[in-house]
């Protein structure tokens, strides 16, 4: 079971710094008003990328039944993942005017880097 868990863990840690290089990428070619932001493997692959990661992580939940709603630091985390959602929603796509959307970019950046501090250090106050 060990040998597993490790393997899930690394795939998880692994999505989670593709899912976060590819959200920065996209965000400057966003301010940049790149064609590269239209190009069907940007709009594809994040998806793929962040299904693998929610699925690592409902895995780990239950292996190392910790819960969110139960576990402080995993519920601060599961929040933050959907404001990180929600506002990287606007910073990429759904932003009217580009200052809105790089608000948000900068916004969902800080998200998701207390996402990451949390996770590690599974404390919902790291700083």
């Amino acid at each position: 079971m060990t040998s597993f868990y490790d393997s899930l863990k690394y795939l998880h840690v692994i999505a989670v710094a593709l899912s976060g290089t590819l959200f920065f990428i996209r965000g400057i070619w966003m301010l940049a008003d790149s064609p590269w932001l239209n190009r069907l493997w940007v709009r594809v692959v994040p998806h793929v990328i962040d299904t693998i990661l929610l699925l690592s992580a409902v895995a780990l939940m239950l292996i190392l039944q910790q819960y969110p709603f139960v576990h402080a630091w995993l519920t601060a985390k599961v929040m933050a993942l959907l404001l990180y959602i929600g506002v990287g929603m606007i910073a990429i796509r759904h932003g009217k005017k580009k200052s809105v959307r790089a608000v948000a970019w900068i916004t969902a950046l800080l998200l998701f880097a207390y996402i990451v501090i949390v996770a590690w250090r599974h404390d919902p106050w790291p700083l």
